[in-house]
């Protein structure tokens, strides 16, 4: 398998980290999927990194901080797609073309804009406990599970658009990718111990329901659907890890 292609395109494509990769061969967007988890806990090693850092601050306010240094380092690319995705649904009355068309457009309407506070208060009120409780390994994780966690719904559930960025990454994965992302993260699980088993469940199920709860609605998932599921993938494994050490 290539590697430097497809890992740079998945740091190209996620983050606005100084990575860069302009041209892409049309296979390395799909086997980018395989590094999904890789970009994921780079960004969550930075996250507790900036924590550390931060160490003197009160949790709440490091809290916000990392929630709004997390959206900075992905350009706010996957709470774009959940704005979209809630617009959608709060706007639509249940037409799939209208859903879709509303999808679209750039702008934010009161639906998106209510799932995005409630995203960003629930990231930022469960980040706190767990740095309050030290337990900077959900910092580290979180990111990588969330990714993870989006890459079966790519590989495993149709695409209902013609064009669009999530169509390369659709066309182009398959199950090799999967396997490949879903070994590293077992590995990250492995060290991280049983703690993580539980909010990385819960991350999935998450994800994996709103994945099947959109192809319902629209008979397949866009790419503003692979945004939102990370999305709620990394709020349903941060509200978990609350509960544990």
């Amino acid at each position: 398998m290539r590697v430097i292609g497809p890992l740079l395109t998945a740091f190209t494509f996620l983050t606005r980290l100084p990575v860069r990769f302009d041209t892409p061969a049309d296979q390395d967007v799909g086997r980018s999927l395989a590094f999904f988890p890789l970009v994921g806990l780079t960004l969550g090693v930075l996250l507790a990194v900036a924590a550390s850092l931060a160490a003197t601050l009160p949790p709440s306010i490091t809290a916000v901080g990392l929630v709004a240094l997390l959206a900075a380092m992905t350009g706010g690319l996957h709470l774009d797609g959940l704005a979209d995705v809630f617009d959608g649904l709060g706007g639509s009355h249940g037409d799939r073309g209208q859903m879709l068309a509303i999808m679209r457009d750039s702008r934010i309407g009161a639906h998106g804009a209510l799932a995005l506070l409630l995203v960003v208060l629930a990231k930022v009120f469960a980040a706190s406990v767990i740095i309050q409780r030290d337990a900077l390994w959900a910092i580290v994780l979180f990111p990588a599970v969330a990714r993870w966690s989006v890459v079966p719904l790519i590989v495993g559930f149709p695409y209902v658009r013609d064009e669009g960025l999530g169509r390369s990454f659709r066309d182009d994965g398959s199950a090799t990718e999967l396997v490949w992302a879903t070994s590293f993260t077992l590995a990250l699980l492995v060290c991280a111990g049983v703690r993580s088993l539980t909010p990385t469940a819960v991350a999935l199920a998450a994800a994996f329901g709103f994945g099947v709860w959109m192809r319902r609605r629209l008979g397949g998932l866009t790419g503003d659907v692979y945004g939102a599921a990370i999305e709620l993938a990394e709020v349903a494994f941060l509200a978990a890890a609350t509960r544990g050490g």
